[in-house]
């Protein structure tokens, strides 16, 4: 989730880029240890699994990508001079700032906040319907620390955003047709506040990370990445 300018879901990495440039350094190297955020992202998807709402295909997918990223890594996208594998973006904007920190609100903290919601009222759909997308951006934020190690390239931390990215987007298209169907059938828990607030996180969810892939990930992080990698690898050649 790259510095500087980063996408929404990186929020979580832009604070540990900040404390690692204010830090004296040690002799440990960025990304050989797990960060507090990705303690903590790591922690969410273990409760998520606890209550069982996890699909055996998601538990799949997350484990398939991680080994998958290590694969890419080897054979397609080798890191090339760990001294030139920095980020594509500067840490200076303040409205990427604030739109990371929307991702965040809207993407992970009232999505959790809503599942434990729906634990005190009873709204099993609710909480099934929400489960799949909290877990992948969860997953999604862990290994996004483990691409920012300086094992790995460039395109590596862009492919790791991008591809969740892209998996979310049909769970929060089950997310908000659950909650639209909460209305037809009336046959929940909880009460029709809840409903509401549902409809409107699945409905923001949907419009925030679509535009986070197709307005901001693909048609300008992906180029400026992929360029910059491939312009390293020939300064490096020649």
């Amino acid at each position: 989730m790259s510095g500087g300018v980063v996408p929404a879901d990186e929020i979580v990495l832009r604070e540990q880029q900040t404390q690692s440039n204010t830090q004296p350094k040690s002799q440990l190297h960025r990304g050989n240890i797990l960060s507090f955020q990705q303690l903590n992202a790591l922690a969410v998807a273990i409760v998520l699994s606890a209550t069982g709402m996890v699909a055996i295909e998601s538990f799949a997918f997350v484990l398939f990508s991680f080994f998958y990223m290590y694969f890419l890594s080897k054979i397609a996208f080798p890191t090339l001079n760990r001294s030139q594998n920095h980020p594509v973006f500067d840490d200076s904007s303040r409205l990427l700032s604030v739109y990371s920190f929307v991702g965040a609100v809207f993407g992970l903290f009232l999505p959790v906040a809503y599942i434990f919601e729906g634990i005190i009222e009873g709204d099993k759909e609710g909480i099934k319907a929400a489960t799949p997308h909290v877990f992948l951006l969860a997953s999604q934020l862990f290994l996004e620390g483990v691409a920012y190690s300086d094992r790995f390239s460039l395109p590596m931390r862009v492919l790791v955003p991008v591809v969740y990215n892209s998996a979310r987007i049909f769970s929060l298209m089950e997310w908000l047709r659950s909650e639209i169907s909460k209305v037809e059938v009336e046959k929940f828990g909880g009460s029709s506040r809840r409903v509401v607030m549902g409809r409107v996180l699945a409905v923001a969810n949907l419009v925030y990370w679509s535009f986070n892939l197709f307005g901001f990930l693909l048609p300008v992080y992906v180029p400026l990445a992929f360029k910059r990698y491939y312009s390293d690898e020939k300064n490096i050649k020649d």
